[in-house]
């Protein structure tokens, strides 16, 4: 691991994509649907899981609390959680914020949770308001003391709840809450309820272990506590931003790229866009898109991110990107997370030309870039950068790529498979005069 946080991924610029691009598993549902197996003292079966780093931190947590979990290959984990115990200290909870999301099925079966707060977020406060909101609405006790937080669930029923906020329904509050409910006494009714593709799948896991939910997919989601939940086999849906991603690679650099494993229904935000900007896109299935290289220059567009079905906030920093180099003015407004452009700075130093003006990003497309040494703050904006590098003139250098792990699965062999000249090297390969760290 310690290697990994010291890597580094070299990428000679300028050379076409062209082929099948597969699509792992989503981050995003994979990581509240380890958290789900919790709710039951039987065998979890789960599979298309993608190799990450979050994922390995979040099975090292359910074994903390007293889970079985086993591994057994690459896309397919076992977990029994006979006897798990109602605490996740902060030395675990700390490396992943996501592990928030264990409040709600510790209290729904256990009837009480402890549990170290998260901390915070580069790219912005992620408050978790809403989710204890949520519990006390269900009729929890609940109690932040020393960093932790406490929940009593003893006497929890069903009640009706409403979970929007400033920026809209919250996604992991929604996973949260709903995993209380389905072991919670009464009917729960949850108003304002995140209606991503990945709660829509943490829902479908729920049922297949005989939770009882209604609604699924809007933002009303009506649940009916059961006493208990069966185990169940379940293959998690393919993550739609790595799919994003790989849609705006081909747009930037391909020739004629085909992304596979894939759903089509889960991208009707980005295919817009991208047929706005003039993109060659075709269909093929509901499971498969080809980005083909277009003959005229694209177009700028002008972008918001919304919650779903909206642009996802997720896409923002690759898309912004291939702004940078289509001709014209284009607007990318963030509505999610109020420090989402953190790339920017990284992407000057390679030429592109964005002004930052409160929410709003002013792109002027630029005719090439050049490749440069940049610092990766964040997931998303390392994919922007790793885009960038693809079609930057020389070499360019990504530094921190840890953030990478945590949610592209093996990006660099894959889009060295269709292509491109990518590498991923020890920090110590790269040149000392070039790298910033080294100083």
């Amino acid at each position: 691991l310690l290697r990994q946080l010291m890597d580094v991924m070299r990428i000679e610029g300028g050379n076409p994509l062209s082929g099948t691009i597969p699509v792992s598993g989503a981050k995003n549902a994979a990581l509240p649907i380890f958290a789900a197996t919790l709710l039951s003292e039987e065998t979890c079966v789960l599979k298309n899981v993608p190799n990450l780093s979050d994922i390995r931190f979040m099975a090292e947590i359910l074994e903390h609390l007293g889970a079985e979990v086993e591994q057994t290959d690459p896309t397919t984990w076992k977990i029994t959680a006979r006897n798990i115990s109602h605490r996740a200290p902060y030395d675990l909870v700390r490396k992943m914020r996501a592990s928030v999301c264990l409040m709600g099925p510790l209290a729904g079966r256990l009837k009480k949770a402890e549990i170290s707060m998260p901390g915070g977020c580069v790219i912005g406060p992620r408050p978790i308001d809403m989710h204890l909101k949520g519990f006390a609405g269900l009729g929890m006790k609940v109690k932040v003391d020393k960093g932790y937080i406490f929940l009593d669930a003893e006497h929890a029923c069903g009640n009706p709840i409403f979970l929007g906020g400033r920026h809209g329904s919250t996604v992991t509050g929604t996973a949260n809450v709903l995993m209380a409910a389905v072991l919670t006494p009464g009917k729960t009714v949850i108003e304002c309820a995140a209606c991503e593709p990945e709660v829509v799948d943490l829902c479908k896991m729920l049922v297949s272990m005989g939770a009882q939910i209604e609604g699924i997919g809007s933002p009303t989601l009506a649940i009916r506590g059961v006493d208990k939940l069966g185990g169940c086999t379940y293959t998690i849906l393919p993550d739609r931003i790595e799919a994003g991603t790989f849609l705006i690679a081909g747009a930037m650099a391909g020739e004629k790229l085909t992304v596979t494993n894939l759903r089509v229904a889960d991208q009707g935000a980005l295919i817009d866009k991208l047929k706005e900007a003039g993109v060659p896109l075709t269909i093929n299935s509901e499971s498969s898109i080809t980005v083909s290289k277009s003959s005229e220059p694209l177009k700028p567009v002008d972008v918001v991110t919304h919650p779903h079905p909206g642009f996802p906030t997720d896409i923002q920093a690759q898309m912004s990107t291939l702004m940078s180099v289509t001709p014209g003015i284009s607007i990318v407004t963030e509505k999610i997370f109020p420090n989402r452009f953190m790339h920017v700075p990284e992407l000057l130093r390679m030429g592109a030309d964005i002004a930052i003006e409160g929410p709003n990003a002013i792109v002027k497309g630029q005719p090439k870039l050049s490749g440069a040494p940049v610092m990766a703050s964040d997931l998303r904006a390392s994919a922007a950068l790793i885009l960038a590098g693809l079609v930057a003139e020389g070499t360019t250098w990504v530094l921190r790529i840890y953030h990478l792990d945590r949610g592209y699965d093996k990006i660099d062999e894959k889009l060295r498979a269709v292509g491109a000249v990518i590498d991923r090297l020890p920090e110590k390969d790269m040149p000392k005069d070039l790298n910033p760290e080294s100083a």
